[in-house]
């Protein structure tokens, strides 16, 4: 049902916590795993929580973290590090990969001051080419 997963990832709590709703899917589905995190692109830099993910070493960290994470658990994980604004890229990674499934938190960094229908999970939800789950 579910061959391939996105799990995009940056270092926020509902994150972290999604994580073990993403190894149940990946285990029960069979399912090829996918984790991407996005280098904020520069004139993302007034968003809060841009600066942890503006540095391209942060993100490469926080990927091998979350894939040492999955490898001991049993699940192969590949990774992709992508630049740019993170709900576009998302997207665009998962059309790439023909992803069945996105899994992510439901507030990541990226919550704006306008609040949750600007946030970055708000935006993945009306521009995916597939079915996304969010994780509370």
């Amino acid at each position: 049902m579910f061959k391939t997963v996105l799990f995009p990832i940056d270092q926020s709590r509902d994150a972290r916590e999604a994580a073990e709703v993403v190894a149940d899917v990946v285990k029960k589905y069979d399912s090829r795993l996918v984790l991407l995190s996005v280098v904020e692109s520069a004139d993302s830099e007034n968003e809060p929580g841009a600066d942890m993910m503006a540095s391209p070493d942060a993100v490469a960290q926080l990927l091998k973290n979350a894939q040492s994470l999955f490898t001991e658990q049993g699940i192969q994980a590949e990774t992709i590090e992508r630049e740019g604004k993170p709900a576009f890229v998302i997207c665009d990674v998962a059309d790439e990969i023909e992803a069945n499934l996105i899994i992510m938190g439901c507030r990541g960094l990226g919550l704006t001051e306008e609040g949750a229908s600007d946030s970055v999970t708000n935006r993945v939800i009306n521009l995916s080419p597939c079915p996304v789950l969010i994780v509370p």
